[in-house]
């Protein structure tokens, strides 16, 4: 038998460490577990856990932290806002009678 180079990326494990007594972190850690749900990349995946393990050991801070988790948040998500249609009272009103005009007189 021959074996054959593996090309598949093995996509790294979540991080369960968790500290519910620290608020700060426990915040960043919900952060940054919705962002690794979210990503699809194995690259940007395993950047996450280096900036979560960086937080906990205390070499970066909180504000930096976040930066780039915006960063990676950003890259992921497409802030679309959906189009709200208005409309004028008075142009409602004549819509609404032209119906009920020709409702009544279609019969």
């Amino acid at each position: 038998m021959t074996e054959e180079p593996e090309d598949k990326v093995v996509s790294p494990e979540k991080l369960l460490i968790d500290q519910p007594s620290d608020f700060q972190f426990h915040a960043a850690y919900v952060a940054y577990s919705e962002a690794y749900d979210n990503a699809s990349n194995p690259e940007t995946q395993e950047q996450l856990n280096k900036m979560i393990l960086a937080l906990q050991q205390k070499e970066i801070d909180h504000r930096t932290f976040y930066e780039t988790l915006d960063r990676h948040r950003s890259a992921q998500q497409d802030f679309r806002r959906p189009q709200i249609k208005t409309q004028r009272k008075r142009d409602w009103r004549r819509q609404t009678q032209r119906r009920e005009r020709n409702k009544r007189h279609r019969k």
